[in-house]
């Protein structure tokens, strides 16, 4: 690091009980696979990350008053250690919300402490400059949990005429190397940048999540295979096209700003 990180430690106070109404949450997973980190504004499944770990910014009791979930404790930590008492800061429990956030993704950070992420809750260093890891914290948050809103990256749509008769076949499969999305028989995608590829959830990229999620998958029992399994791709391909492309926009710009904490933190 630029500026030695010190050997102080907060962390954010774990809870098993959240409320999705105005609140924002960090899931990550410490099951002992590849870390993983992603943020939503409503409850997420429990395996959305792997076994997730849930962080909301808010907690509720049995009366559903709303609590923080960053203590007093914990904000006096900040403050204190960002406060030398010349310029002293205005710190929020949302800015330390969005610093946690940020450091989570920071590629130094996860490198550093790699195998202590696979089987211990994290723990969050004190980084010089507090409010640009605020910021950048603040833009991967509206970067993953806007991601439908997000503007769609320009990729190109290259449809064939094949001469198939019926519904093209599903293919959903990509080339990495050349930047293209076979969707089925007839449409593929290109112009994917590399570096898109490169934003993972857990093991797989962003964009290979979505391409498993819309595959057709024949159901084993046989009553529901015949009664029940209606979905065709093909019913819902101008919608996977539509958030390939603005996923593809959020992976790029999730890499940007990894970038950016890179090159601080060499």
């Amino acid at each position: 690091m630029k500026k030695d990180v010190k050997d102080e430690y907060v962390v954010i106070q774990k809870t098993d009980y959240t409320n999705c109404n105005d609140n924002l949450l960090i899931a990550i997973n410490t099951n002992g696979k590849e870390f993983g980190v992603l943020s939503s504004k409503i409850i997420v499944d429990l395996h959305s990350t792997g076994d997730a770990k849930c962080l909301p910014l808010y907690r509720y009791d049995k009366d559903d008053n709303r609590i923080d979930n960053i203590t007093d404790w914990g904000l006096e930590q900040f403050v204190t250690h960002y406060n030398n008492g010349n310029n002293p800061l205005v710190i929020t429990k949302q800015d330390i919300f969005h610093y946690i956030y940020a450091v989570l993704h920071n590629p130094a950070y996860r490198k550093k402490y790699e195998l202590n992420l696979k089987r211990e809750f994290p723990r969050i260093p004190f980084y010089y400059d507090f409010f640009k890891w605020v910021k950048w914290g603040e833009q991967l948050m509206n970067l993953h949990i806007n991601y439908e809103n997000t503007e769609p990256f320009q990729l190109q749509i290259i449809n064939y005429e094949s001469g198939i008769e019926g519904v093209p076949k599903p293919k959903l499969k990509a080339n990495k190397k050349d930047g293209i999305i076979f969707l089925d028989e007839k449409t593929e995608l290109h112009g994917i940048p590399s570096v898109a590829w490169e934003y993972k959830l857990g093991n797989r990229s962003a964009l290979e999540w979505i391409l498993d999620q819309y595959q057709e998958k024949k159901p084993q029992d046989p009553i529901i295979a015949e009664k029940f399994n209606t979905y065709r791709f093909a019913d819902y391909k101008e919608d996977a096209i539509d958030l390939l492309k603005r996923v593809c926009t959020v992976s790029v710009e999730t890499m940007r700003i990894l970038e950016e904490m890179d090159s601080l933190s060499c």
